[in-house]
């Protein structure tokens, strides 16, 4: 995609018009790297509630790995009720996702990972709508599934888009799948009592931090 198409759509590149949004993606990545501690770890972005941009900071994330030509990069669009990445990345998700893949309706697991346009970046979108999924997320098909997903290639990181924290259960259950987490908080808009108790749902250990994402 053409850096303005990038924009569009909300992601960075390496042109100079979005290079502060870039550098606070690296630097982001950088921290992560140091507290992974070389591992290709799998990091849950999970956002204090809906509309704290959770799925673009993700989006970014990976984009972000994705920069480094060592490494290479999975999302995978966790949040059912409200999928985002498939359309942001204008990716047609025709073979279905996560959910299908969940549900047994999809057998193969690469029929469900995507190229995005971006190098190195691929994408697991939702899939088929469901209003449940933590059943999905806390089977031992989900467990299977991201073991298979992370040791297939010793350079790649998975990047898990959660749903919200409060009001679901979701987050918490996917962060038992994870290696670090970082919660997402809408600058001005999530209060430091909600940011406070999004982030006690976690262990500490796996807490990388909160990141505000400045919401426009």
């Amino acid at each position: 995609m053409t850096p303005r198409a990038l924009e569009e759509r909300k992601l960075i590149h390496r042109n100079d018009s979005v290079r502060a949004q870039a550098d606070a993606f690296r630097g982001l990545r950088t921290k992560l790297l140091a507290l992974g501690q070389e591992r290709n770890f799998i990091t849950l972005v999970a956002p204090v509630q809906q509309g704290c941009g959770g799925s673009f900071v993700a989006r970014n994330l990976a984009a972000a790995f994705a920069f480094d030509e060592t490494k290479t990069a999975l999302l995978v669009d966790c949040d059912a009720l409200h999928p985002a990445q498939d359309a942001a990345l204008a990716v047609d998700v025709a073979d279905g996702g996560i959910m299908d893949y969940l549900d047994g309706s999809v057998t193969d697991l690469s029929a469900i990972q995507y190229d995005t346009g971006l190098p190195r970046l691929k994408l697991i979108p939702s899939g088929t709508s469901r209003e449940t999924t933590g059943e999905y997320f806390s089977s031992s098909r989900m467990r299977m599934m991201i073991d298979s997903l992370r040791g297939t290639h010793a350079n790649r990181y998975l990047i898990l888009d959660s749903p919200p924290v409060l009001n679901s259960p979701d987050a918490r259950i996917l962060s038992d799948l994870a290696d670090l987490i970082v919660v997402v908080a809408g600058y001005g808009q999530a209060t430091v009592e909600r940011i406070d108790e999004a982030a006690a749902s976690f262990d500490p250990d796996k807490l990388a931090g909160v990141v505000f994402n400045n919401i426009y």
